[in-house]
């Protein structure tokens, strides 16, 4: 079972443009990295962003105009906020669901160390 407290979360819309985030209505990928240096990732989509896709795709004729959509490692939730995002890793965490959830990725290269704090990784013996 993997650690709450040993894990680091990088969340895509905290590298957009200021004002590009909307918590009610967005979609954005979230990647959680583990000191063992596995790294985990899945899509959060609000409700609400489920409709309005679902809308532009009818629009512009995507995804049979709008009759399906489709997205890997789809994680629905009530507002798309940094704290909620956390609420919801620990739950699964906690719960033991997170690998069901969150697709497995390679694991961190040592010489991606300095995308994370200084001392975030366990020693290992690779």
């Amino acid at each position: 079972m993997k650690e709450k407290n040993n894990r680091y979360i990088w969340i895509e819309a905290e590298e957009w443009a200021e004002g590009e985030w909307n918590v009610e209505d967005d979609n954005l990928d979230v990647t959680v990295t583990f000191s063992d240096r596995s790294k985990w990732i899945a899509s959060f989509f609000t409700y609400k962003n489920i409709q309005t896709l679902r809308e532009k795709n009818a629009e512009t004729g995507e995804c049979m105009k709008g009759a399906y959509l489709w997205s890997s490692a789809m994680v629905l939730i009530d507002i798309a906020s940094r704290e909620r995002i956390y609420e919801v890793i620990d739950y699964l965490i906690e719960k033991d669901e997170f690998e069901s959830v969150f697709t497995r990725y390679p694991d961190v290269d040592v010489e991606d160390d300095y995308l994370y704090p200084e001392g975030f990784f366990k020693m290992s013996n690779k």
